[in-house]
């Protein structure tokens, strides 16, 4: 987040930052929260949120996709998994939108609101070291007390997650429900396929890559990349949104093509290799509720103003949109 590491060290103490084997204990640590019986809970609870959430919309007969359906979705989920009460979940809701839409001149703002999110982060770690739960945090908490994590392993694993899982997630179902709100012939297969549905996901993740820059690397030894040589110590930002975007990998790059591209699953949009994220299977899960319950119940929607005045975020982070109205 371009955050100097003695600005908030409780925050840097993750997977992120670390390399085998420190990056294999952490990453163990959290494994059990993304397991198959967590997921199929995850699953039940997202189509129950989804649909609440449409049901509002429905009744209306128009509404923002991004704050009605979006924003909400992820968060509930995310902040289940983690164990973080009801209470804090609208603070979790604001911040979160300060780091989505600050650009990279807005450094202050995005450090007030990693302030805050530290704090609550770290309220809801201590109030689970008094009475631990069923939820991931509380596993954490479990480790720590082994002497697996240290206390700032635990907060900033929490943190991590809380922000990792929701920011990108909300890009995700937006980018993807303008994709189908705006090539009807792909929102028509996708309604009959469980397949295409798939494809509809992993091409939204290739074209608009949620975490649209990964983080900062630097080479420990002289090394040549794209024909250009990288000394030692000298940063390296992997742009996730342009690799996804390759014309030497993707024909006519730019385009959404799911039924094409079906076959390839080539992009980064989660990363790869020990890196991959964590929570790939659980962002997938809740886009396809999303799609699904979108697809089945409001087949008529269509968007209220021309896609050319739709809003991006400027965060140099992740991609996603301010606004996404539709009327039914």
């Amino acid at each position: 987040m371009g955050l100097p590491l003695d600005h908030r060290p409780s925050l840097a103490s993750n997977m992120i930052n670390t390399d085998p084997p420190e990056h294999t204990r952490l990453r163990r640590a959290c494994a059990g929260a993304f397991g198959p019986r967590r997921m199929q809970h995850l699953r039940e609870r997202a189509q129950q949120v989804t649909d609440e959430l449409i049901d509002a919309v429905e009744a209306r007969g128009h509404g923002d996709l991004v704050t009605a359906l979006a924003y909400p979705l992820p968060i509930a989920i995310i902040c289940d998994l983690l164990g973080v009460p009801e209470s804090y979940r609208e603070d979790v809701h604001e911040w979160s939108l300060v780091i989505d839409s600050a650009d990279d001149t807005d450094g202050s703002k995005v450090r007030e609101a990693t302030d805050v999110l530290e704090r609550l982060v770290t309220e809801v770690v201590e109030a689970k070291r008094a009475t631990r739960g069923t939820d991931l945090i509380s596993d954490l908490v479990a480790q720590e007390a082994t002497g697996t994590l240290s206390a700032d392993e635990v907060t900033s694993t929490a943190f991590l997650i809380l922000i990792g899982g929701h920011e990108t997630t909300v890009g995700l179902i937006a980018t993807g429900a303008l994709a189908l709100l705006t090539h009807p012939g792909e929102a028509a297969k996708a309604r009959q396929d469980p397949q295409h549905r798939a494809a509809v996901i992993e091409e939204a993740l290739r074209l608009h890559a949620p975490l649209q820059n990964a983080t900062w690397r630097f080479p420990t030894e002289d090394v040549e990349i794209g024909g250009r040589l990288m000394r030692p110590g000298e940063p390296i930002l992997v742009s996730v949104l342009a690799a996804n975007r390759d014309p030497a990998v993707f024909e006519d790059s730019d385009a959404f093509r799911p039924g094409q591209r079906a076959a390839e699953r080539r992009h980064i949009a989660f990363g790869a290799g020990p890196h991959l994220c964590i929570g790939a299977a659980l962002a997938r899960l809740q886009a396809d509720v999303a799609f699904e319950t979108l697809l089945r119940r409001l087949p008529t929607a269509r968007l209220t103003v021309p896609e050319e005045e739709l809003i991006w975020w400027p965060s140099p982070i992740t991609r996603g949109l301010f606004h996404l109205p539709i009327e039914v």
